[in-house]
């Protein structure tokens, strides 16, 4: 088994940076696509559930320079510089969860979000629905804690503490809910 506590990234990994139509234009370090607005840059979002059909939610680490103590999707990251999409995914399901999952991808948008004076998320982001293949094992390098969520009690409690989520999960989330129904129930309860 991996080691529970290892560093997985930096802010000097280079990052795939993209047109609004996800071509790659050139790479740039984590550090410099975050700071300021942004630059936009390629990545993904991971919605795993388990046998019951709960999400596994996480919630990020103190560590982390934007939006640390906040909770999100399953698993989000970006593929750096010569790292496929589909390699990218699974070294941070590694990385992040110390798991695999079999994963469908659903769809892709733009966003941008500013989290004060610490920098912005920028990023054409590729979403994906999962099956967990098995228990997790978080990083606490990356995340402070997981839970499992059905999607009524994630609806209810993103309606009563929005501030509590990170933006992009806020998004995605609401756009799998209301675009994307029957996929979704394919995997939530």
């Amino acid at each position: 088994m991996n080691n529970l506590h290892r560093l997985v990234s930096s802010e000097g990994e280079e990052l795939i940076l993209v047109d609004d139509q996800d071509n790659e234009i050139g790479f740039r370090s984590k550090a410099d696509c975050h700071d300021g607005g942004g630059v936009l840059h390629r990545a993904f979002s991971l919605f795993l559930f388990d046998d019951e059909g709960r999400l596994l939610l996480q919630k990020r680490s103190k560590q982390k320079r934007l939006w640390p103590g906040y909770w999100s999707n399953s698993c989000c990251s970006h593929p750096r510089r010569g790292e496929s999409l589909s390699i990218a995914i699974m070294r941070r399901l590694d990385d992040e969860l110390n798991v695999a999952a079999d994963l469908e991808s659903i769809y892709h948008f733009t966003y941008q979000a500013n989290f004060g004076e610490a920098g912005s998320e920028n990023e054409l982001c590729h979403v994906f629905l999962g099956n967990l293949g098995g228990s997790v094992c978080p990083n606490d390098n990356e995340i402070e804690s997981i839970r499992y969520v059905l999607a009524d009690e994630l609806d209810s409690e993103l309606a009563e503490n929005p501030g509590r989520f990170t933006p992009w999960f806020k998004q995605e989330w609401r756009t799998l809910r209301e675009a994307y129904t029957e996929r979704l129930a394919a995997y939530a309860i």
